[in-house]
């Protein structure tokens, strides 16, 4: 049977602008329950370094319903620190007979 876990997202907000016109964020840490954290099989790990110079760590199995914004962002999954990268990909909740309907990519970030 597949479990999910617990996994903490850094949401980032724009908060304003800086004298020279870049943007200023602040953090919220936003806690996702029942994320399946699942490793690459090896095609996919070689094939992510061979076309973006990624070395993905773990494929994250998004929750349906879950409105968070996993493009680009930082996570932690079981207390160490990752980056989510590429774009979240999401199927139709239909066409998904589990719980879970979109993958996210991350790779080690320290």
């Amino acid at each position: 049977m597949i479990k999910g876990e617990t996994v903490v997202l850094i949401e980032r907000t724009q908060t304003g602008t800086d004298p020279f016109g870049k943007p200023i964020y602040s953090t919220n840490e936003a806690t996702v329950d029942d994320v399946v954290v699942g490793s690459p099989t090896f095609e996919a790990a070689v094939e992510e370094l061979n076309v973006n110079g990624k070395r993905i760590a773990y494929v994250l199995g998004i929750p349906k319903g879950d409105t968070h914004n996993w493009k680009d962002t930082d996570v932690y999954i079981r207390g160490e620190r990752f980056k989510t990268y590429g774009f979240p990909l999401t199927q139709t909740d239909a066409n998904v007979p589990g719980p879970w309907n979109t993958q996210v990519k991350v790779e080690r970030y320290e």
